[in-house]
């Protein structure tokens, strides 16, 4: 509950076999699953989950070095939005533990994702995560909810009959006494202009981090994520600011702009 963000705390429960069970009986339909990896049940949920298939991964999470690396043996390859809802250097009995954070940086093999609006972490901290996981281990995210691209206001995370009410300002979505972020409201392209403008990224490496890395980490890898024979015709064409001027999908025109 303590990295909870701004999760509806009527839905947090801890892996419940007979819950997720009854989901994967259908594997196909889900594509990656986040939990917290210290609560009870959730290692024997990680190795269930990567066998039907399923990219498990870590999220919310209060978990120490250790534990995130007893997730990682038990089929945890993930970290969901890196810094955002997670431990990082922590003392408890007045020693210094190392985190979820620090687990991800160490942990070579281990794949993150970060919310690279220029809200959710800041520029050093945009490039930490590029120096140390470099761009074929990380993978941008927009982390949106439904305001993204919308006029800041209120606006409601989750159900839009009985969610969590939500600000939207200063770029980013917030709880309404602004304790905390409630998702962004970020669109792709505002990410790698983020990577290349504040964190100073080079322009290959930022697309890089949202076509090629995070079909890989998904497991589509040779059907998409990069401009190849046999790959998916998915396109997004952007000018010399990465303001985005076209999108075609499947090789159809489905979005020009011409005010640009």
């Amino acid at each position: 509950m303590n990295q909870r963000g701004a999760q509806d705390p009527r839905y947090i429960r801890d892996p419940n076999p007979a819950e997720y069970g009854e989901i994967l009986r259908r594997p196909h339909l889900v594509r990656r699953w986040s939990a917290a990896p210290e609560l009870p049940g959730a290692l024997e949920f990680g190795r269930y989950a990567r066998e039907k298939g399923v990219l498990v991964s870590w999220a919310h999470t209060d978990a120490l070095y250790e534990e995130i690396l007893e997730a990682w043996n038990n089929g945890y390859s993930l970290a969901t939005h890196l810094y955002s809802a997670m431990t990082g250097v922590t003392r408890r009995n007045a020693f210094r533990y190392a985190g979820a954070v620090e687990a991800a940086f160490l942990i070579e093999d281990m794949d993150v994702e970060i919310i690279a609006d220029g809200a959710h972490l800041p520029g050093p901290l945009l490039q930490l995560v590029y120096k140390i996981k470099g761009a074929a281990r990380t993978a941008l995210i927009t982390d949106a909810m439904r305001a993204a691209g919308m006029p800041e206001g209120e606006s409601m995370l989750g159900n839009i009959q009985n969610g969590l009410p939500v600000i939207v300002e200063d770029g980013v979505a917030k709880l309404l006494d602004r304790s905390a972020f409630a998702g962004s409201v970020a669109t792709a392209d505002r990410l790698v202009r983020t990577m290349v403008q504040v964190a100073g990224v080079p322009l290959v490496e930022a697309v890089r981090m949202i076509t090629t890395t995070p079909a890989a980490i998904l497991g589509l890898a040779g059907s998409k994520g990069a401009l190849a024979p046999g790959y998916d015709a998915d396109l997004v064409i952007f000018d010399e600011n990465i303001r985005v001027r076209a999108t075609i999908v499947n090789g159809e025109l489905v979005y020009e702009n011409t005010n640009i």
